[in-house]
């Protein structure tokens, strides 16, 4: 790697700012500075990432390599016009933010006054900061930069033991969309189960400790095996009693989960036909009862 180890701000104390700057911080970095508009985070971050806890306004005689911009999405064109605006931003200076879904446009007054913009988003998910540490190492980075700091953009991933991806500005909501389908939809498929289990009589811990192993079995399949091959099922069967089953029950206890079930289950008829477990007539049959035919 040929990194130069840049002097760094980073704005926005949040779980990923603060793992960010410990990481950073212990692959060689110097963090000149931290900035929060919480007093008690940019403390807390401190122990973490080393530095000394600043205000924008009093960072226009520091001179930092790089700004990292880890506040929430809608603060981050704000936060990026008050650099401009205190003059902190000068030609040649990188500035970053890590928000998946927010694009390039959000750092337009820095890259007005001569800077270096980008996009460094982790394909990760963080309940806390010792887990988001634990976790940034071996993940894939959404990277969308100025096409002056790509080969930084590389150097920084792999300090950070990640591996760059490279997206377009045009596909950035996409690429968002996609890790979002794969955290927060997933959380959300399995309070469904949850809530099915609960219905049967099962405690919520109880009803987690029921779907957990097969939840892992799935996703270690997955990772050896890819989601095609993985896919295993009434579906995949082609196994039409059983799901009619399903929708029946579903229409009987649980009505607002028949459609959800409905509309996956047409998606998984596809993957079963890529897979070669159902043939064309047998796919259309069931995307046919699914839809209430």
């Amino acid at each position: 790697m040929t990194t130069n180890k840049d002097s760094i701000v980073i704005i926005g104390l949040g779980k990923v700012g603060t793992a960010i700057g410990f990481l950073l911080r212990n692959a060689g970095y110097l963090v000149l500075g931290i900035i929060d508009q919480s007093d008690s985070a940019a403390q807390k971050a401190l122990d973490y990432t080393g530095g000394k806890i600043c205000s924008i306004s009093s960072l226009s005689g520091v001179n930092p390599d790089c700004i990292i911009i880890t506040t929430v999405d809608d603060a981050i064109a704000s936060v990026c016009e008050t650099l401009c605006r205190e003059g902190v931003i000068k030609p040649g200076v990188k500035v970053i933010h890590m928000s998946g879904a927010g694009g390039l446009d959000l750092l337009g007054c820095a890259k007005s006054k001569g800077a270096f913009v980008g996009s460094i988003h982790p394909v990760q998910s963080f309940s806390d900061i010792e887990g988001a540490i634990r976790n940034i190492p071996g993940s894939v980075f959404g990277v969308t930069v100025d096409d002056e700091i790509k080969n930084w953009s590389i150097d920084l991933v792999k300090e950070l033991k990640g591996t760059p991806f490279f997206v377009s500005a045009e596909d950035k909501s996409l690429y968002h969309a996609a890790a979002c389908i794969a955290s927060n939809y997933l959380t959300a498929l399995l309070y469904m189960v949850v809530e099915i289990y609960k219905h049967l009589g099962l405690k919520q811990d109880d009803a987690v400790k029921a779907f957990l192993p097969l939840v892992k079995g799935t996703l270690a399949n997955i990772e050896h095996q890819g989601p095609v091959m993985a896919l295993t099922g009434p579906i995949a069967r082609g196994d039409i009693g059983t799901i009619k089953k399903h929708l029946d029950v579903f229409e009987k206890t649980l009505p607002d989960y028949r459609q959800i079930y409905a509309e996956l289950g047409a998606i998984t008829a596809d993957v079963g036909l890529l897979k070669g477990s159902i043939d064309d007539r047998k796919a259309d049959a069931i995307k046919k009862i699914l839809k209430g035919g």
